[in-house]
Protein backbone atom coordinates (compact mmCIF):
# COMPACT_ATOMS: atom_id res chain seq x y z
CA UNK A 1 0.00 0.00 0.00
CA UNK A 2 2.53 2.65 0.70
CA UNK A 3 4.53 1.80 -2.29
CA UNK A 4 1.18 2.57 -3.88
CA UNK A 5 1.03 5.84 -2.15
CA UNK A 6 4.62 6.73 -3.53
CA UNK A 7 4.11 5.50 -6.77
CA UNK A 8 1.17 8.06 -6.84
CA UNK A 9 2.60 10.86 -5.63
CA UNK A 10 5.73 10.37 -7.67
CA UNK A 11 3.42 10.60 -10.84
CA UNK A 12 1.94 13.76 -9.22
CA UNK A 13 5.18 15.30 -8.89
CA UNK A 14 5.80 14.38 -12.20
CA UNK A 15 2.67 15.94 -14.07
CA UNK A 16 3.10 18.80 -12.17
CA UNK A 17 6.47 19.21 -13.44
CA UNK A 18 5.37 18.94 -17.06
CA UNK A 19 2.88 21.48 -16.78
CA UNK A 20 5.06 24.69 -16.67
CA UNK A 21 7.00 22.81 -19.55
CA UNK A 22 4.39 22.06 -21.90
CA UNK A 23 3.15 25.76 -21.20
CA UNK A 24 6.53 26.99 -21.88
CA UNK A 25 6.12 25.27 -25.34
CA UNK A 26 3.04 27.18 -26.15
CA UNK A 27 3.96 30.56 -25.20
CA UNK A 28 7.26 29.76 -27.56
CA UNK A 29 4.98 28.76 -30.97
CA UNK A 30 5.08 30.83 -33.35
CA UNK A 31 1.86 31.81 -35.65
CA UNK A 32 2.13 30.99 -39.29
CA UNK A 33 2.48 34.03 -41.80
CA UNK A 34 -0.62 35.36 -42.80
CA UNK A 35 -2.04 37.89 -45.43
CA UNK A 36 -3.87 41.03 -44.31
CA UNK A 37 -7.32 41.03 -45.96
CA UNK A 38 -10.26 42.99 -46.18
CA UNK A 39 -13.55 41.62 -48.15
CA UNK A 40 -16.73 41.01 -48.35
CA UNK A 41 -18.79 37.80 -47.90
CA UNK A 42 -21.35 35.64 -47.10
CA UNK A 43 -21.43 34.07 -43.51
CA UNK A 44 -23.23 30.18 -44.11
CA UNK A 45 -22.94 27.06 -42.28
CA UNK A 46 -21.16 24.34 -43.60
CA UNK A 47 -22.90 21.89 -43.04
CA UNK A 48 -26.37 22.78 -44.96
CA UNK A 49 -24.16 25.23 -48.14
CA UNK A 50 -21.98 21.64 -48.63
CA UNK A 51 -24.05 18.85 -48.66
CA UNK A 52 -27.62 20.64 -49.45
CA UNK A 53 -26.55 24.10 -51.36
CA UNK A 54 -28.95 25.58 -48.87
CA UNK A 55 -28.14 29.52 -48.35
CA UNK A 56 -29.84 32.67 -48.23
CA UNK A 57 -32.41 34.84 -46.19
CA UNK A 58 -35.11 31.45 -45.78
CA UNK A 59 -32.36 29.42 -44.70
CA UNK A 60 -31.10 31.77 -41.75
CA UNK A 61 -33.00 30.32 -38.83
CA UNK A 62 -31.73 27.01 -39.80
CA UNK A 63 -28.28 28.05 -40.02
CA UNK A 64 -28.11 29.43 -36.41
CA UNK A 65 -29.56 26.55 -35.43
CA UNK A 66 -26.97 24.43 -36.83
CA UNK A 67 -24.57 26.88 -35.16
CA UNK A 68 -26.04 26.12 -31.97
CA UNK A 69 -25.68 22.49 -32.58
CA UNK A 70 -21.69 22.67 -33.32
CA UNK A 71 -22.01 23.38 -37.16
CA UNK A 72 -19.27 25.20 -37.99
CA UNK A 73 -20.17 28.95 -39.86
CA UNK A 74 -17.99 29.98 -42.49
CA UNK A 75 -17.36 32.91 -44.83
CA UNK A 76 -18.23 32.78 -48.33
CA UNK A 77 -16.23 34.75 -50.89
CA UNK A 78 -15.95 34.61 -54.78
CA UNK A 79 -17.02 31.14 -54.44
CA UNK A 80 -13.79 29.73 -51.49
CA UNK A 81 -14.81 29.11 -48.06
CA UNK A 82 -12.88 30.44 -44.86
CA UNK A 83 -13.25 28.85 -42.34
CA UNK A 84 -12.86 30.76 -39.07
CA UNK A 85 -9.69 30.40 -36.80
CA UNK A 86 -8.98 31.79 -33.12
CA UNK A 87 -5.40 32.52 -32.67
CA UNK A 88 -5.86 32.06 -29.11
CA UNK A 89 -4.08 29.10 -27.21
CA UNK A 90 -6.59 26.58 -27.21
CA UNK A 91 -8.59 27.92 -29.75
CA UNK A 92 -12.38 29.57 -29.32
CA UNK A 93 -15.14 28.87 -31.41
CA UNK A 94 -16.13 31.71 -34.18
CA UNK A 95 -19.47 30.61 -34.04
CA UNK A 96 -21.20 33.10 -32.03
CA UNK A 97 -19.16 35.91 -33.26
CA UNK A 98 -20.41 34.89 -36.79
CA UNK A 99 -24.32 33.95 -35.41
CA UNK A 100 -25.97 37.45 -35.39
CA UNK A 101 -24.62 37.62 -39.29
CA UNK A 102 -25.81 33.73 -40.41
CA UNK A 103 -26.89 34.36 -44.14
CA UNK A 104 -26.16 38.01 -44.35
CA UNK A 105 -23.21 39.69 -46.15
CA UNK A 106 -20.68 41.19 -44.10
CA UNK A 107 -17.16 43.18 -44.23
CA UNK A 108 -14.30 41.32 -42.56
CA UNK A 109 -11.07 42.16 -42.01
CA UNK A 110 -8.46 39.75 -40.57
CA UNK A 111 -5.96 37.67 -41.33
CA UNK A 112 -5.61 34.72 -44.12
CA UNK A 113 -3.62 32.23 -43.70
CA UNK A 114 -3.32 29.14 -46.41
CA UNK A 115 -2.41 25.32 -45.16
CA UNK A 116 -3.48 22.02 -46.74
CA UNK A 117 -5.72 23.31 -49.24
CA UNK A 118 -7.91 24.83 -46.59
CA UNK A 119 -8.28 28.88 -45.96
CA UNK A 120 -8.61 29.89 -43.03
CA UNK A 121 -9.08 33.48 -41.35
CA UNK A 122 -8.78 35.41 -38.01
CA UNK A 123 -11.32 38.05 -37.92
CA UNK A 124 -10.14 41.12 -36.50
CA UNK A 125 -13.38 42.98 -37.33
CA UNK A 126 -16.99 42.19 -38.89
CA UNK A 127 -19.46 44.35 -39.90
CA UNK A 128 -22.88 44.07 -41.65
CA UNK A 129 -23.07 45.49 -45.13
Amino acid sequence: MKRLALAVAALGFVALGARPAVAQDMMQMKMAEGEEVEFTAQVVDLSCKVVYGLTGEEHRMCAQVCADQGIPLVLLHDGEIYMPVSKAMPGTGSNEQLKPHAEHEVKVKGKVIERAGQKTIIIESIEVV
